[in-house]
C-alpha cells in the first residue's frame, strides 16, 4: 500500500513548488556533499584517536574482541532500524511533508516519529539486556573456548544496548536537519560519541582500580554518553530551526503510517552489509585471540574515505531526490542520481587503490603503539587489502537504494539485500576455509559489488536510464587513472618499506604523507589527460570554489 501510495504522490502533477529555491544540480549537490564532508572529516579524524586509544590500551586482545562484539549488536540495530531504514523511509515522507504543508505540519511528524522509536527501541534494548546471554552465544559462540571471555561480553552487551535508541533518536534529529539541506551539524554530530570513547579510554580507564569492575566496561559507559551527546548537538540546531518536541502519538496519522510501512522493507534492503559484517564476527569469534579486533579496524580504516565524503555525497542526494520525486521530475533525477555516482567512482575508485597498496603503513602508524604489536599490524593488513575493493559496491548502495524509497518502492532493495546475504554467507563460509579470517573480508567486498549492480540495472529500469554511457565511461577513466596512481605508490612504497617500518613515528607518518603527495599527484596528471571533470569538481568543493562548470566525462547517451 505505502509503495502505490507513495509512487502516485510522487507523480501529482499539482503538487506545489518547494519552499526553498532548488538548487542547480551540479554545483549544489556538490557544494553540499563538500560542506558534510567537512564536518565528516571532523568526526572521522575523532574516530581514528578513538581507534588509536583503544588499540594503545587494550591492543586486540580479549578485552577488545569483546567489545567489538558487544557493539555490534546494538550497531546492528541501529544500522537496520534507525540510521538505516528508519532514516532512508523518513527522509522522503518529511521532505513530502515540508514541501507540500508546511514545516509546523513536517515538525509534527518528526516529533511523532521521534516518540514511536523511543517506544519501539526501547522495548527492543530491554528485551535484549534480558537476554543478553543467548543472545551473544549467537553472535560470538567462539568466545566460549576462552575462559571469562563469553562473561565479559554479556556484561558489555547489556551497558551498551541502550545506545541504540539514543542514536535512534539522533537518526531521527539528522533525517530532519539534512531535508532542511543543514548537512554540517548531523555530519558533526558522531564528533560528540568519539570525544566520549576517547576520554574514558585516555583518562577514566587509568583510574580504574583492579577487582570488581573491568577497564573495558568504562569504554563502555562511554558508549551511553556519546550517544546522549549526538542528541544534543542536533537537538541544538533543530531547535533553532523552530523544532519544538511534543509528547503525542497518532497511529493514524497518513504520513507516520507511510514513514513505518516503508521501514519493513528498507529494513531488509539495508541489511545485507549489517548481516555480512555479523556473519564475519561470528566466524571470525573461531578464528582465535584478535580476529574479530583484527577485522573491526580494518573495516574503520576502510570506512574513512566512504564515511568523509562517499556518505556525504549519499546524504545530500537523497532529499534532493525526494524533492524532484515528489514534483514529478524524473529528468531531475536522473540527472541527480548520475551526478552522484560519477562524483562517488571519482572518489572511491582511487581510494580503494590507494588503501590497497598502502595498507600496511597505513595500519602501522594508525594504530602500532602500546599494546597494539608489529604481528597485530600485519593482520590487520591483510584484512584491509581484502575490504578495499568493496568501498565502491558500499558507496553506490548508500546512494541509489534511497532513491526507490523517495519513489515509495522499499520493496526492490529489499529482495536485492536478501539474495546479497545469501551469496555472501555463501561466500565467506568458502573463503574463510581457504584464507581464514582475510577470506571473511574478500567475501563481503565481493558481496557489496553484487548489491551495488543489481540496485543499478533495476534503478535503470525504473528511471528509464541513469546515463549510464556516462557512467561507464567515467568509471574507466578513474580506473586507468587509480591504476597509474597505485603503480607508482607501490613501487615508491617498495623502496622504502623498510625505512618507514624502521623510523620512529615522525619518520612513518612523514614517508607515508609523501607517498600519499605522489600518488595525487600522478592521480591528478591521469585525470587531465583523460579528461575526468569530476575530480575538478571534487577538489574544487573541498578548496571552496563551487562554480566549477566543466562537461562532465564522456559524451555518452541518456542509458
Amino acid at each position: 500500500m505505502a509503495r502505490g501510495a507513495g509512487a502516485r504522490e510522487a507523480r501529482r502533477p499539482d503538487a506545489p513548488p518547494t519552499m526553498t529555491p532548488p538548487e542547480s544540480t551540479r554545483d549544489g549537490l556538490a557544494r553540499s556533499a563538500g560542506i558534510a564532508g567537512l564536518a565528516t572529516l571532523t568526526s572521522r579524524v575523532l574516530g581514528l584517536v578513538r581507534d588509536q586509544a583503544l588499540a594503545y590500551r587494550f591492543g586486540a586482545g580479549d578485552r577488545m574482541d569483546a567489545f567489538f562484539v558487544a557493539l555490534r549488536i546494538p550497531n546492528l540495530l541501529r544500522e537496520l532500524f534507525a540510521e538505516g531504514a528508519m532514516n532512508d523511509a523518513f527522509v522522503p515522507v518529511f521532505t513530502r511533508r515540508l514541501t507540500r504543508e508546511g514545516r509546523e505540519a513536517a515538525w509534527r511528524l518528526g516529533s511523532q516519529l521521534i516518540n514511536a522509536l523511543v517506544v519501539v527501541t526501547g522495548v527492543i534494548a530491554a528485551a535484549g539486556m534480558v537476554f543478553a546471554e543467548p543472545l551473544t552465544r549467537l553472535f560470538a559462540a567462539g568466545y566460549q573456548n576462552v575462559p571469562g571471555k563469553l562473561e565479559l561480553t554479556v556484561q558489555l552487551t547489556r551497558i551498551v544496548l541502550p545506545f541504540f535508541t539514543l542514536v535512534a533518536v539522533a537518526a531521527a534529529c539528522m533525517g530532519m536537519l539534512n531535508s532542511l539541506r543543514r548537512f554540517f551539524v548531523p555530519a558533526l554530530s558522531p564528533a560528540a560519541y568519539n570525544v566520549c570513547l576517547i576520554a574514558a579510554t585516555l583518562a577514566v580507564v587509568p583510574l580504574i582500580p583492579g577487582g570488581g569492575m573491568d577497564p573495558i566496561a568504562a569504554v563502555a559507559a562511554a558508549v551511553l554518553a556519546g550517544g546522549a551527546g549526538q542528541i544534543a548537538v542536533q537537538w541544538w540546531a533543530l531547535r533553532r530551526e523552530g523544532f519544538r518536541w511534543r509528547p503525542a502519538l497518532d497511529p493514524a496519522d497518513r504520513d507516520l503510517r507511510d514513514v513505518v510501512g516503508l521501514m519493513g522493507p528498507a529494513t531488509v534492503a539495508g541489511a545485507a552489509l549489517q548481516v555480512n559484517l555479523t556473519v564475519n564476527t561470528r566466524l571470525a569469534a573461531f578464528e582465535g585471540t584478535g580476529a574479530v579486533s583484527w577485522l573491526t579496524h580494518a573495516f574503520r580504516l576502510m570506512y574513512l574515505p566512504l564515511g568523509v565524503l562517499g556518505v556525504s555525497i549519499a546524504t545530500v542526494t537523497l532529499p534532493a531526490v525526494s524533492r524532484h520525486a515528489a514534483a514529478g521530475d524524473l529528468a531531475a533525477v536522473r540527472e541527480t542520481v548520475s551526478r552522484g555516482l560519477r562524483l562517488m567512482l571519482a572518489v572511491m575508485v582511487p581510494a580503494a587503490v590507494g588503501l590497497a597498496v598502502l595498507a600496511t603503513p597505513v595500519v602501522r602508524l594508525v594504530l602500532e603503539r602500546g599494546e597494539f604489536t608489529a604481528a597485530d599490524t600485519a593482520a590487520t593488513a591483510r584484512a584491509l587489502v581484502c575490504y578495499a575493493p568493496g568501498i565502491v559496491g558500499y558507496a553506490a548502495v548508500r546512494l541509489t537504494a534511497p532513491v526507490f524509497y523517495a519513489f515509495g518502492n522499499s520493496l526492490t532493495p529489499a529482495l536485492v539485500s536478501v539474495v546479497t546475504v545469501a551469496l555472501n554467507v555463501g561466500l565467506n563460509l568458502v573463503l574463510v576455509r581457504i584464507m581464514g579470517y582475510p577470506g571473511l573480508a574478500l567475501g563481503t567486498a565481493l558481496a557489496s559489488g553484487f548489491n551495488a549492480g543489481g540496485l543499478l540495472v533495476l534503478l535503470r529500469r525504473r528511471l528509464g536510464g541513469i546515463h549510464g554511457r556516462r557512467l561507464a565511461d567515467c568509471f574507466l577513466r578513474i580506473s586507468v587513472a587509480a591504476a597509474a596512481m597505485g603503480a607508482a605508490v607501490g613501487v615508491v612504497e617498495g623502496m622504502v618499506a623498510e625505512l618507514a617500518a624502521e623510523g620512529g613515528l615522525l619518520t612513518e607518518a612523514l614517508v607515508l604523507g609523501g607517498e600519499i603527495a605522489l600518488g595525487l599527484v600522478v592521480l591528478a596528471v591521469a585525470a587531465r589527460l583523460l579528461g575526468i571533470t569530476e575530480l575538478d569538481e571534487v577538489r574544487a568543493q573541498l578548496l571552496g570554489r563551487p562554480d566549477v562548470r566543466q562537461p562532465s566525462s564522456g559524451a555518452g547517451g541518456q542509458r
